[in-house]
């Protein structure tokens, strides 16, 4: 069983923000396979779907954001998951331009604090694939936070429904053809476009 796991925080209030891209991301999978992502465990909402052909769990973690780790490592127990090998994390990256997306297989936190909290309740294992999803506003920020957590604006959304669609097809490939396929089509897809991580 694949682990899906996209981040965000629980609360309407919060469902369009640039912080819940990984939610947005899971939803997205989910209307495409045609299930509800309704139940709830592991301190998730979730929902069993077949994506190319392969069983997978999509879940959205429901203990706010800096406490993804407590439900990520409870779904890795109960489904007896190998991270490096079947857990994806998709979630929202304030260093890359809003609209991209970047792929890969290990590495730090990098700031954000539901990926520091995964790390951790792993046992400070950083052996996970994980999608991130370009937030990054074009203007300079002056609170991250409070752009992180505000609506999204206008202009913003088409790029956003561009990436969502955009990280559903990274799963389908990573799942079918592997990550090295996926992150030599969209990680250069990125470089391509003059995009820094």
């Amino acid at each position: 069983m694949k682990l899906i796991v996209g981040l965000g925080n629980p609360g309407v209030e919060y469902q369009f923000t640039p912080h819940n891209m990984g939610f947005l991301a899971i939803d997205r999978i989910a209307g495409q396979c045609g299930v509800q992502i309704s139940n709830r465990h592991c301190k998730a909402v979730t929902a069993r779907a077949i994506v190319e052909g392969q069983p997978v769990l999509l879940a959205k973690p429901e203990t706010f954001m800096n406490l993804s780790g407590e439900s990520v490592r409870e779904l890795v127990e109960r489904y007896e998951a190998d991270p490096a090998k079947d857990l994806i994390v998709i979630y929202d990256e304030l260093a890359l331009p809003f609209g991209s997306i970047r792929i890969r297989e290990r590495g730090s936190a990098g700031g954000h604090n539901g990926m520091k909290s995964i790390i951790a309740a792993l046992s400070g294992s950083q052996e996970f694939l994980r999608i991130r999803l370009g937030v990054a506003p074009e203007y300079r920020l002056t609170k991250g936070r409070d752009y992180l957590l505000s609506p999204m604006r206008k202009a913003q959304l088409p790029l956003a429904d561009e990436a969502l669609d955009a990280s559903s097809e990274a799963v389908r490939m990573i799942l079918t053809l592997g990550a090295s396929a996926a992150m030599n089509r969209f990680n250069q897809k990125s470089n391509d476009a003059g995009q820094a991580e």
